[in-house]
């Protein structure tokens, strides 16, 4: 799963989800630009360190995996063009293609892509020294072995339940990284070098990330010549880049501006599934937030429905627990916990919480006084009223919640590294794996690791490992239906809920098709219509 530092979005497509009629194309020009809006700058460009959403699309354009997820979510060939899999499950042969080139340098020929890459792709990935969330997806595997130059086994320390989608992890080149780990000072991940349908070619002084098509790709050049992924700050502004022709597309729509694309005959609004969900999530090393009545008492101090029906047009669903509404690992029988303001008063008072003269809640003389983190890339209209009601219906119940906006990436080092905050308000997006490890494993406490809260609880620990352990698919997801209770019941977050997702383009755009998690999947065979080059007037849109 990802950070998204965007309004997080549901795989159930409500009822503004548009048809979108098939208009007869005309003549498709070869080349042109792209340029896309993102909320807010990756911290990193590699497909191992990344952990936002904004860098997963980018590392999409850029590597490839061993396999891929086609259109009908069917595994298919890419860096591997066939594979096999042992009878007892204990390891898995692939064979790789051998017309596959790195992306060059400039004035440098392309080098060759071979096995040697695929392990030092995963050695990296699994050293002490390389901090990413990818260790605990991959904890499965044994020993990656070279049989010959395009042949590798993966060797399992045990057979998996559905092993070969885990193959889709990206592959980058062993000459890449300055060292055998990948620290995120470490210039190729800024600077990445992959396989993919687009070449990294630079971040201009904007911050605008420019990629160029690869015309050695594997699969066939792409048809548009460039992507340009332009970060800004604010939704109302991005979508006002898109209104006036600045931008071309945006990967994620403010509801309150669907009904305005709508009404605009240039654009297309397309609807697309997102396994994802927003949060408050609470750092228990305060020894405030330790105490799970205090959790508790926040999240039912929160009106949620009124919060979704106010501020995102009720285009959405209220979630109970750590799974995103479309997962089938989403246990349909926890329901939200209802608003309650006296309840959670009473709460606070078990907890020994007594009000002062202020109105502010203490115990034993420290005060109910936290302070909540927000990204400055999620500072739009909807989330500035999200987190300013959440202040409001925490005052109503005697706690002081103190509201600070930081720049992206001051805000990952304070969440991720520093674990500098009480609360933050954030998102997760998630594959179809339904893995939660990295989330709330206490192994995977520390810095720049998902378990950003310290959250700790050894029956979590045995049945995270257990769902891992586990070959039948029941049983897994009996597994993460008493995960979803247990979670619901502690609360290390206060689980909001799930919007529905849509992305905009103008309607030069031909054969756009999304993929629900990494949006750009299918992007090598988009094309611009007779328009040809962008109408976007670069470096005029107002962005961060």
């Amino acid at each position: 799963m990802l950070m998204t530092n965007g309004t997080t979005r549901t795989l159930r497509n409500a009822a503004l989800a548009v048809a979108l009629m098939a208009a007869a194309a005309p003549a498709v020009a070869q080349g042109g630009a792209l340029s896309y809006g993102e909320y807010g700058r990756p911290t990193t460009l590699d497909p191992i360190t990344s952990n936002d959403m904004i860098a997963l699309r980018i590392t999409e354009l850029v590597f490839n995996g061993l396999v891929g997820i086609d259109r009908k979510q069917q595994i298919v060939a890419e860096l591997a063009e066939s594979w096999d899999a042992a009878p007892d499950g204990m390891s898995y042969t692939f064979r790789l293609r051998k017309d596959v080139v790195w992306h060059a340098k400039n004035g440098e020929e392309p080098k060759p892509f071979s096995a040697d890459d695929v392990v030092f792709t995963y050695n990296v990935m699994m050293h002490p020294k390389t901090v990413t969330p990818l260790k605990v997806r991959y904890e499965f595997v044994s020993e990656v072995k070279k049989l010959d130059s395009h042949t590798v086994r993966f060797m399992l320390k045990r057979p998996i339940l559905n092993a070969l989608p885990k193959f889709t992890f990206k592959i980058i080149p062993e000459f890449g990284p300055a060292n055998a780990f990948l620290a995120r000072n470490d210039p190729f991940v800024q600077h990445p070098i992959g396989t993919g349908p687009y070449m990294y070619r630079e971040t201009t002084a904007n911050g605008e990330i420019v990629l160029e098509a690869n015309p050695k790709y594997f699969k066939g050049a792409p048809k548009i010549a460039r992507f340009v992924a332009k970060p800004f700050a604010d939704q109302n502004v991005m979508n006002q880049a898109l209104m006036y022709n600045n931008i071309d597309m945006t990967v994620l729509v403010n509801p309150r501006n669907v009904p305005e694309i709508q009404g605009d005959r240039r654009l297309r609004l397309q609807p697309y599934n997102a396994l994802s969900y927003s949060f408050f999530g609470y750092n228990l090393r305060n020894p405030l937030l330790a105490d799970a009545r205090v959790r508790k008492a926040f999240t039912i101090a929160i009106n949620r429905n009124e919060m979704l029906k106010s501020f995102f047009n009720g285009q959405g669903t209220v979630i109970s627990g750590p799974f995103a509404p479309g997962s089938w690992a989403y246990n349909l029988d926890v329901k939200p916990l209802a608003y309650n303001p006296t309840e959670a008063k009473k709460l606070l008072a078990d907890a020994g919480f007594v009000k002062g003269a202020d109105g502010v809640l203490a115990r034993d003389g420290k005060k109910l006084v936290l302070t909540l983190k927000v990204p400055i890339a999620q500072e739009s209209e909807a989330v500035k009223r999200v987190v300013l009601a959440f202040k409001n219906y925490l005052q109503q119940v005697g706690a002081q919640i103190n509201v600070e906006f930081s720049e992206w990436q001051a805000w990952k080092e304070a969440v991720f590294m520093a674990h500098q905050f009480d609360i933050v308000f954030a998102s997760w997006v998630f594959d179809d794996s339904a893995d939660i490890s990295s989330l709330f494993h206490s192994g995977e406490i520390g810095a720049w690791h998902n378990n950003f809260g310290g959250y700790s609880n050894p029956e979590v620990d045995s049945l995270l490992v257990e769902s891992k352990l586990t070959l039948d698919h029941e049983k897994r997801r009996t597994i993460y239906r008493k995960l979803h209770a247990m979670l619901a019941e502690e609360n290390p977050y206060t689980f909001l809920w799930t919007l529905t997702n849509y992305s905009a383009y103008h309607r030069k755009l031909r054969g756009v098709e999304i993929h629900p998690y990494k949006f750009f999947s299918y992007a090598d065979t988009w094309s611009i219509g007779s328009g040809g080059e962008s109408s976007a007037p670069q470096g005029t849109a107002k962005g961060k």
